[in-house]
């Protein structure tokens, strides 16, 4: 069964996303604030393939403390946010905590069901160790080796931790050594050519990336921006 924790102190909202996941074949459990959203994903050992969260949340978590913990427990569970449209800064800090996506209050039912499909089917594709590349086990650039049926990133044989959306990324650039990524090439490669939100989301990953692989992040050598196109992993 595919299970969703909804954290979300607004009743109305909350009883909405339940709905409308049970009606999409998700088993769902809720919590009211932040506090009691870890609680039970402690209790559950994080028997869980996404977590919803909304960032404003009364009590000592908000949605963006909640994230942080959860990710610091799991690098495959997807984690989605939910933001007001004037809590601009709150996306990016959510994305820059491990958060996979962001929804924008309000939204639709088909909007939900089909953001959560997109990033259960990313989740359930690394848990089962499915690869985008069937006949390549490792691919090796320089430093860096991907171990794509393990889902693991090396440098200098030193593994460095990626969430599942991380590693989709660092795929796509080590199957594509060189070449300039448009944003939209890596927004329909991750989160899928039904993805509702903003290009931006891919900024986002990849200045988390460069905080990960790059030695110096602000000076990049790995991941290289191709002005008004994209991203490419550089070639030496």
């Amino acid at each position: 069964m595919r299970r969703v924790l909804v954290a979300e102190d607004e009743t109305v909202i909350r009883e909405f996303i339940v709905i409308n996941l049970k009606r999409g074949g998700y088993e769902t459990v809720e919590a009211e604030n932040g506090e009691e959203a870890m609680r039970i994903f402690n209790e559950q050992n994080g028997n869980f393939n996404i977590a919803i969260l909304d960032i404003m949340m009364p009590g000592s978590m908000d949605g963006l403390a909640v994230c942080k913990e959860i990710r610091k427990r799991s690098n495959t569970i997807g984690i989605i946010m939910l933001t007001a449209r004037t809590q601009e800064m709150d996306k990016v800090s959510g994305l820059m905590l491990g958060a996979d996506d962001y929804i924008t209050k309000p939204f639709s039912p088909s909007e939900l069901v089909a953001r959560v499909d997109s990033l259960n089917r990313r989740v359930e594709m690394l848990e089962s160790g499915m690869r985008a590349v069937p006949n390549d086990e490792e691919i090796t650039l320089g430093e860096f080796t991907l171990n794509i049926r393990r889902r693991m990133l090396l440098k200098n044989g030193v593994p460095i931790e990626l969430t599942q959306v991380e590693f989709q990324i660092m795929e796509f650039f080590f199957t594509h050594p060189g070449v300039a990524l448009s944003r939209t090439d890596i927004l329909n490669r991750v989160w899928g050519d039904a993805f509702f939100g903003e290009e931006k989301i891919v900024d986002v990953n990849i200045r988390r990336l460069r905080i990960k692989i790059e030695d110096e992040p602000s000076s990049p050598k790995y991941i290289i921006t191709v002005w008004g196109i994209g991203y490419k992993w550089a070639v030496n």
